[in-house]
This record gives structure tokens, C-alpha cells and sequence, in this order.
């Protein structure tokens, strides 16, 4: 640990400079940064002032030895550091801070690291400060300078007018809590004579955007003050009211077009669209949908830019992205003005590689590659260099390494023994790093690993932080690929036996009945010694280190072969090896088909009428939305061969929801209810069954895909039916409600009749950039806090639940303090005794929902879905009994896949349960207040069928608190 002595000579703290300028030695990150007095005058920003006034206010609480000691100059070291990089943050392009901004930072740190004795001293001693500069300036006559800006090289008084203005017009049709007096003056406080004209915009920007938990509305307002700079960069002019700037998209959108064409950044086929036609489309009135970080995510990453310039305006994106989609249509505007339509109102999003990617020279328009590695060498390097590939065109991985010999396996070439799977995942983890997509976000990888083999236990720990760095995976998800039998054996408390893939190579290709027959007569063979190498466990033992290691380290996930496999409606021309990055997609490999995931997803609060489903309208953007994933299929660019062959063979495509949450919030519906699983059911029922209706249409139109001949669809056998097949097979052992409320067979007739275009429909992805891009909260997720910090690459963003705003200015209890207590509390409710039970249950947060409730609301789901889901499970006070049982359930429930399992820490967990609130404790938010018992006594009853004895237990182990999928990693957005 270094000093507080050890300082560069610009000020910079030396841990963080050596960390920041890696790539440019002796250069300084924060010569960017200035700090402006209270005079007005500009100085360079020197944070060992920062490490002076912290220094100063420790002297004051312990003393000039106290203070003196090593111990406290190293917590001083490293608060000026997490003092730095919060003010960082907040400007991460650089900028300039009010001295009261820097002061205001170091409060709140010294209050963040616990020294409370000393952050008081500093509160009071910038009291007596202020105090004494109003007594001396008391009898003067305040002046107001006049400032002037810097504006195309030439140096002129600034415009307070048409500044006021346009904060004015950013402010307009909003809450009327919104006002523009409180941006004006923020924005003026952060000026400073001679700063350029583009720093006033950035500071209106910020300063609009530090008033966001006062009312979410000031989030639009924000968001409006960027369209401004963006029309500005992209049209070379300065545009005083959105209005003004919006009136110059028609004139514009041909020019972009041919702007880009000449870039080598666009498709010169877009040049043959009728321009005119689809500029007097656009609609510039939809740019204020969006919020300040749905625009700001757009901006740093999806726009179009020539030389790090942006040529692109949001609505602009949108109708390119639909024109790359429509290529191949026969009438080509109207199927782009249409798929426009669905894309820039927020109905409906492609997925970021289709963001990204549509209309451009090289179209990867693809979320998600699965493969599968054979035995040998030559092979496995192979698949290693296919990895490389499809990452490199923003694809995310997921490999079933299954086949890989285990260790201590003999190698018959060189008369040696194998190494076994984990040292070329160690490769495999190194290369997802080194390509990371283009550049655009990181590299990512899922490898799955069958349960049987040999090398099994030590696959568990690849992401532990202690052992064998060699032999350790940090970058890498995992997942195991468990068979019921395992499951089974669990219950029973039998054995299992672990075998190397080369000496029962046909396990890895069966499933249900023929598995289990296969497994069993090669257990007897190892009794016998006729197998080596193998190792028999208690198969409760390996349940319990699976979910100790889940616990522990968030990995490796649980899914479930026999359910992917019996319920895929393509196992008549092979196997699921796996699912993918997400575990929602479930599509069969081999050595001659990599799988192809093409995703999007429809925002469910988008669709709701009348308290519950507008199907009329679901329909309408449903056959949009199947008609540009399966135009996906044809236009997209294909790294790899086999991904080639495998999509225009199979056309899968996976549909997805976001806004689930909204949408209960729309509805009064609290997540921890029965009516919310009902809904869960309802919702998912209607998206499937206007999804595989759509398909059906297509092939109508298109014809059928290729290997449609003998799948379930052909059969007659749709999603829900499966759940027989499933049961038939287990024995039992699936316990789901099997209602429906749409006319089933009028579609089976009409598949019948006209067949599939897809061979799969439906897969509910993360969605956790696109979510944030139309401000609705990802995929089904529950509401992870009321008020948060939410992190991506373009940064930190304050999040507040403007639903529950709504609510509580009803009730007249939104004000200063409530937001306090947000923050106090992480976004909870439930401490907060002045909020009404029925909003507490409402507007509960992930961790304070029973995870029992997230099981049953997928398996509801689940019924309905030709793929799967990305389900995590929020866990709150984790045991091994509450992980065991909720697994458990899963399976039970049909469950296909789980993702991450998210759990609080220790200290999280007691700031939370304060007074009365507890995490996973909400039990039900329906008005009548019936208990959640239905539920729990059929997870109870199911649970005591499967095992009669007692349940496998998972170890104690520290609670830990794991990033995963954007909510706090800000890398993890690898799916969508």
C-alpha cells in the first residue's frame, strides 16, 4: 500500500495515475479536469488538495499522532482515491467541478468509509467557512460578471437568453414538478468566463441530470438537453428548441444515407431506397421518449460516427437499422417504414447486434453462437478459432466441452494420459478477453459441462479466487448440464458415477429413457473394472458442492439436458449439447452445425389495454417483429460456415419480453402474488401464441423450413404438449399448471396446414442494454431498486422508480426525506414506516421477494416457450436449505434453464432489515391480502414426492454478492 506521501507531481494519487496511463506513459488522466472557485476563476484540478483536507479533518478528530499514523494515511490514500474516481465518474469525458461539488464528494466519502466522527468534523468546519465568507462579504455589493464563451474560434458574451430558452423547452409537457430555474442556476454556478460553448451545454446537461431523484421527469429533460448537443455535432448548427432541431430530419436523412455510403460505413444497396420517401417518415416527436440514459447509451455506442463525429440522429438509427432489415423485401420502403414504426415507438427492439450491425457493410446481425468440441486436438483448436471469430462480430459464445477427454484419460497417439477439459478452458477464457467484439464491448463465453464427467469437480471451482490461477477461469461463465437421472439420484440419495467422455462416448448424445439405460449398464461395467478411469460420489455430495459453488462464486449455473431435449420441437435431426451465453436458447449442435441465436424483444407495458392484454395490438407487432427475425437469417453475416448452414436449415428465431415489471406496476400487480404468476402465464401464453402464428404466416408467404419434416410442429405436438413428454419420461416428477385460455387447436390446424418458417420461436433474453435504451426494466426481472445507480459502459446513471413517484405524490410523501431514505435504505421500501403496506408490497425489490415466487411465475412461462428463459433468482439470508429447495423446484417445475444466482452480503442484508422490513420477505401484494400458502404448500407437496428422505444440504459459506448482467458490471452485456 502506498503513502499518503507518495503523490505525482501533478497531484494525482500514484496508484491511480500508474493505473490510468498504462497505454500512454507520462501522460495525465486528469488534465482534462478543472476546478472552478468560488470567484469564478479557473484552476487545474489537484487532488492532493483532496488528501490535505481529509488530512486536516482527521487532525482535528485524533490529534497530530493519531493523525500521523500509517494506518490512517493509507485510509486517507485511498478515500482521496475513491473520491477521485466518483468525481470521474460523474464527467468521464472530462470537465470542470465547483469547488462545492469537490467538497460536497468528500463529505459523502469519508461518510461512505465509515468515518463518521471525522466526516461531522468537516461538515461543521465548512459551516464556520461559509459562514465566515457571508459575514465578509456582507456589506458588499454583490456583482454578477459577465461571462463570455468561447464559439467557433471567436470569444463573445454569452447568450443567457437563448440558454434560458432552451432549458425552458427541455423542460416543457413534463411534471409540472419539472422547472427549469433549478437547471438554469446549476448550470450557471458551473460556468466560468471564456468556457467554450460546448462546456455550457455539457454543464446544462449535468446539471439537469443531478435533479433526476428529485423527479424522474428531469430524466426527458436531461435527455432533451443531449438531443440538443447530438443535433448540433451531427447537423454543424446550433438549434435553440427541440422543435427547431426536429424540423430538419427530412432535409437530413438522404444526406446521412449518402454521408455513410461514402464512409464506408453503410450498405451503398441503402442508396436504392427512395429516400425522400422514408426521411418524410420519420417522426422527430419520438425523440422525446427517450430518457437521459436509453439517449446516452445510444449516443456512446449505437450511433453511426465518421472520425469519432456522429452522423447519426436517433431517429435516423432506427429507420437505418429497418432499411438493413428490409433489404430482400419485395416493396423495401414500406417494410421499412414498417419495421420503423415497431422500433421507434418502443413497441418492439432488435437486439444490440442487430443495432449495431443492420444496414452496414458487414451485417452480424446475430446475438448468440452455440457449438460443441470434439475430442482431438485439431478439433478442439478449431472450435477455439470459431470462438475467436464469432466474437469478433459482437457474438456471445456458449460451448459444450462435454466430449473432451477427462484427465488422467489415455491418449492412444502418444500412449500418454490427457490433461483433461479445464486447461483449455484456461485458453478459451484468455481468447474471449483478447477478442472483445470489436471493440464495442467484451468478449464473452459460456462452456457447459455435463454432470457424469470425470472432471466435473474440478469444473466447479474454475471460478473460485483461491487455488491454481492456471487452472482457474476469472473471465469465463460456466454452467452444468445435468440430466434427470442426476436429479433423481439426488432425491434418492443414491450414487453417481463419473466417467471420461472417451470411454462412454455415446452418453453425450442421448437423452431421457435411452440416457439412463445407457448410464446404468455402464456403472455396472465400472463395478466390474472393465472402465477406467472413474469415481463414484454420493450424489447428494456433488448437489451440495454444485450449489456451494453457485453460492460461492455465481457459477457454474443450473441447467437441465433431458427438459431442452424433450421439449425441443427438432429432436428428430439431434441433440441440445447445451444452452447458450444465456441459458435462453436451446438449439441443437454437432460437428457440422453451430447454432444461431437472432433475438428481440417486446416491451410488455407497451401491450396492455384495459387491465391486461391488448392482443389485437400484439398481433400487429408480433408479425412485425417474426417477419425481422426471420429476415435476420438471410442478411446476416456469417463468420463461420457452419453457422451458415445451421440457420438457413433450421431458421430459429428467439422472440423475447421486457417490462415485465412495468407492466405488473401498470396492472397494480405485485410481483410476489399469485395474480402476478397468472399474469406471467396470461402474458407469455399470448406472445407465444401470436409468435408461432406469425411463423406459420411466413411460411405460408415463404415456405416452410427445411428440416420441418418429422419435428414436433410437423407432429402436431406444440410447447404446451411437451410437458407430457417430459412427465412420460421422468416418471412423473413435473408439476405445472397446464390451463390455457387461447384457441390451441385453431393454431394446430393452421400449422397443419401451412407448417413453420421457424423451427423456433421464442426465447426470453436479458435485454439489458435495449431495456435501457426504451427505459423499462430488463427481460422479466423484478425491480432491482426504487431508486439505484445503474453502471454500463457509457457510465453511471441515477435510476428511479417513477411508478412509485406517481404513488407517492398521490399520497403526498415524495419529498427530500423520502429520497433520503431511498438512498439509506438502497432503494427499499420496507424500513420506511410512513408508506402504506400495499405500496411496500407493490413496489418490493428483487431481494425482497421470496425466490420462490420468481420459480413459479418462469414455469408458468415455461409452458408456453419453444426455447427457454433467462431466469436469475434473487436470494436474500441464502442457506443451503433455501438453495436446495429452490433448484429443486425448478426442475420440478419443468424449468429448462436458471441463470445467475444473485445473493446479498452480510452487511447489505442488516442495513436492510431494519425495523420491519426483511429481504425475500414479501409475501403477497394482492389488495385482499391473501397469504402466498397455495404456493408454497404445491412447492411443499411437490418436494415431498420427489424425496421422501431429507434433502441434500449445501455448507455454510460467507454470503457473497456477485456482478452479473449489467446491473452492476458494467461488461456484462454480452446477450443483448
Amino acid at each position: 500500500m502506498q503513502s499518503v506521501a507518495s503523490i505525482t507531481p501533478a497531484g494525482q494519487p500514484a496508484a491511480l495515475y500508474t493505473a490510468s496511463t498504462d497505454a500512454q506513459p507520462g501522460a495525465n488522466p486528469l488534465a482534462n479536469y478543472q476546478i472552478i472557485r468560488r470567484n469564478g476563476s479557473v484552476v487545474p484540478f489537484e487532488p492532493n488538495k483532496i488528501t490535505v483536507a481529509m488530512m486536516k479533518a482527521f487532525l482535528a478528530v485524533h490529534g497530530t499522532q493519531g493523525a500521523a499514523s500509517a494506518s490512517v494515511r493509507e485510509t486517507v490514500e485511498q478515500l482521496t482515491q475513491a473520491v477521485i474516481r466518483a468525481l470521474v465518474r460523474s464527467r468521464p469525458g472530462g470537465g470542470t467541478f465547483h469547488i462545492e461539488d469537490v467538497q460536497d464528494a468528500v463529505e459523502l466519502g469519508l461518510m461512505r468509509g465509515g468515518q463518521h466522527d471525522v466526516a461531522r468534523s468537516y461538515v461543521l468546519y465548512r459551516e464556520r467557512r461559509a459562514q465566515e465568507r457571508a459575514k465578509q462579504s456582507k456589506d458588499e455589493t454583490p456583482k454578477q460578471p459577465q461571462l463570455h464563451v468561447v464559439d467557433g474560434g471567436q470569444r463573445v458574451p454569452l447568450d443567457l437568453d437563448a440558454l434560458q430558452r432552451l432549458i425552458v423547452s427541455a423542460c416543457e409537457g413534463l411534471s409540472a414538478d419539472v422547472k427549469p430555474d433549478p437547471i438554469a442556476a446549476e448550470t450557471m454556478r458551473n460556468l466560468y468566463d471564456g468556457v467554450p460553448i460546448d462546456e455550457v451545454y455539457k454543464a446544462s446537461i449535468l446539471a439537469a441530470r443531478t435533479l433526476i431523484e428529485k423527479d424522474p421527469d428531469y430524466t426527458y429533460a436531461t435527455a432533451r438537453l443531449l438531443l440538443h448537443t447530438i443535433f448540433k455535432e451531427v447537423l454543424g448548427r446550433d438549434s435553440k428548441t427541440p422543435q427547431e432541431a426536429a424540423a430538419s430530419y427530412a432535409d437530413y436523412f438522404p444526406g446521412f444515407v449518402k454521408t455513410g455510403v461514402e464512409a464506408e460505413l453503410l450498405n451503398p444497396e441503402l442508396l436504392n431506397f427512395d429516400l425522400k420517401r422514408l426521411g418524410a417518415a420519420l417522426k422527430p416527436e419520438r425523440d422525446l421518449k427517450f430518457d437521459y440514459l436509453g439517449l446516452q447509451t445510444l449516443y456512446d455506442r449505437y450511433f453511426l460516427h465518421k472520425r469519432k463525429k456522429r452522423i447519426e440522429l436517433p431517429q435516423a438509427f432506427f429507420m437505418r437499422v429497418a432499411m438493413g432489415l428490409s433489404l430482400n423485401e419485395i416493396d423495401r420502403e414500406a417494410r421499412a417504414i414498417e419495421f420503423y414504426e415497431v422500433l421507434s415507438t418502443f413497441d418492439f427492439m432488435s437486439s444490440t447486434p442487430t443495432l449495431f450491425n443492420s444496414g452496414t457493410l458487414r451485417s452480424q446481425l446475430s446475438s448468440c453462437y452455440l457449438t460443441t468440441v470434439p475430442d482431438d486436438l485439431d478439433g478442439i483448436y478449431e472450435s477455439i478459432k470459431e470462438n475467436a471469430l464469432l466474437s469478433k462480430f459482437a457474438g456471445g459464445l456458449g460451448n459444450d466441452w462435454t466430449r473432451v477427454r477427462a484427465l488422467g484419460s489415455h491418449i492412444k497417439g502418444t500412449n500418454g494420459e490427457s490433461q483433461g477439459v479445464v486447461p483449455f478452458l484456461k485458453v478459451v477464457n484468455d481468447t474471449a478477453v483478447a477478442v472483445n467484439q470489436g471493440g464495442k464491448r467484451k468478449g464473452a463465453v459460456c462452456t457447459y459441462l455435463e454432470s457424469w464427467h470425470l472432471d466435473i469437480e474440478e469444473f466447479l471451482e474454475l471460478r473460485k479466487n483461491t487455488g491454481d490461477d492456471r487452472r482457474r477461469t476469472h473471465d469465463m461463465n460456466t454452467a452444468n448440464w445435468i440430466p434427470d437421472l442426476f436429479m433423481r439420484r439426488v432425491m434418492e440419495k443414491g450414487e453417481w458415477t463419473l466417467f471420461s467422455p472417451s470411454n462412454v462416448p455415446d452418453l453425450h448424445d442421448k437423452w431421457g429413457t435411452e440416457f439412463e439405460k445407457a448410464y446404468v449398464a455402464y456403472e455396472e461395467k465400472a463395478k466390474r473394472g472393465e472402465i477406467k478411469p472413474t469415481k463414484t460420489v454420493p450424489a447428494t455430495d456433488m448437489w451440495r458442492k454444485m450449489l456451494s459453488m453457485l453460492f460461492e462464486t455465481g457459477h457454474p449455473w443450473i441447467t437441465f439436458k433431458d427438459a431442452c431435449n424433450l421439449r425441443s420441437p427438432q429432436q428428430h435431426v439431434g441433440v441440445v449439447h447445451s444452452s447458450n451465453l444465456c441459458t435462453e436458447i436451446t438449439l441443437n449442435t454437432s460437428d457440422a452445425e453451430t447454432a444461431v441465436c437472432n433475438l428481440g424483444s417486446v416491451n410488455l407495458v407497451q401491450h396492455l389495454k384495459d387491465g391486461g392484454i391488448d392482443h389485437d395490438k400484439m398481433k400487429r407487432t408480433i408479425a412485425t417483429a417474426m417477419r425481422m427475425l426471420d429476415n435476420v437469417i438471410d442478411i446476416n453475416y456469417y463468420a463461420v460456415k457452419k453457422a451458415r448452414d445451421s440457420n438457413m436449415r433450421h431458421r430459429p428465431v428467439g422472440l423475447g419480453i421486457m417490462g415485465f415489471q412495468d407492466a405488473l406496476y401498470e396492472l397494480r400487480i405485485a410481483y410476489a402474488s399469485e395474480a402476478a404468476v397468472d399474469f406471467a402465464d396470461k402474458s407469455m401464453e399470448a406472445v407465444c401464441y401470436h409468435a408461432y402464428w406469425a411463423s406459420t404466416e411466413l411460411a405460408r408467404e415463404r415456405g416452410r423450413y427445411s428440416s420441418y419434416r418429422g419435428s414436433l410442429w410437423d407432429k402436431g405436438i406444440l410447447p404446451l404438449d411437451t410437458l407430457d413428454l417430459l412427465a412420460q419420461q421422468r416418471g412423473g416428477y413435473v408439476e405445472v399448471d397446464r390451463s390455457a385460455s387461447l384457441d390451441w387447436d385453431a393454431l394446430r390446424k393452421k400449422i397443419a396446414a401451412d407448417g413453420m418458417r421457424n423451427s423456433n420461436c421464442i426465447a426470453i433474453a436479458p435485454t439489458a442494454t435495449i431495456s435501457n435504451i426504451i427505459g423499462v426494466d430488463a427481460s422479466i426481472e423484478p425491480c432491482f431498486g426504487n431508486l439505484s445507480v445503474k453502471s454500463n459502459l457509457s457510465g453511471e446513471f441515477t435510476v428511479i422508480n417513477h411508478y412509485l413517484v406517481r404513488d407517492l405524490k398521490r399520497l403526498g410523501l415524495w419529498d427530500d426525506v423520502m429520497v433520503m431514505d431511498l438512498k439509506h435504505f438502497d432503494g427499499s421500501l420496507q424500513p420506511i414506516d410512513r408508506v402504506p403496506d400495499e405500496v411496500k408490497a407493490l413496489y418490493a425489490t428483487a431481494f425482497e421477494v421470496e425466490p420462490v415466487w420468481l420459480v413459479e411465475a418462469a414455469a408458468r412461462r415455461q409452458k408456453w416457450i419453444d426455447q427457454a428463459q433467462s431466469l436469475n433468482i434473487y436470494m436474500a439470508g441464502a442457506s443451503g436449505k433455501k438453495l436446495d429447495e429452490t433448484y429443486k423446484l425448478a426442475w420440478l417445475r419443468g424449468l429448462k434453464t436458471t441463470y445467475y444466482l444473485r445473493t446479498t452480503s452480510a452487511t447489505q442484508a442488516e442495513k436492510s432489515t431494519v425495523q420491519s422490513g426483511r429481504l425475500n420477505a414479501v409475501s403477497n401484494g394482492s389488495s385482499n391480502g391473501a397469504s402466498m400458502s397455495a404456493l408454497e404448500k404445491a412447492a411443499a407437496a411437490a418436494q415431498a414426492q420427489m424425496a421422501a428422505a431429507s434433502t441434500a444440504s449445501v455448507s455454510a459459506a460467507p454470503a457473497t454478492d456477485i456482478k452479473f448482467c449489467a446491473i452492476d458490471d458494467p461488461g456484462c452485456e454480452a446477450c443483448q
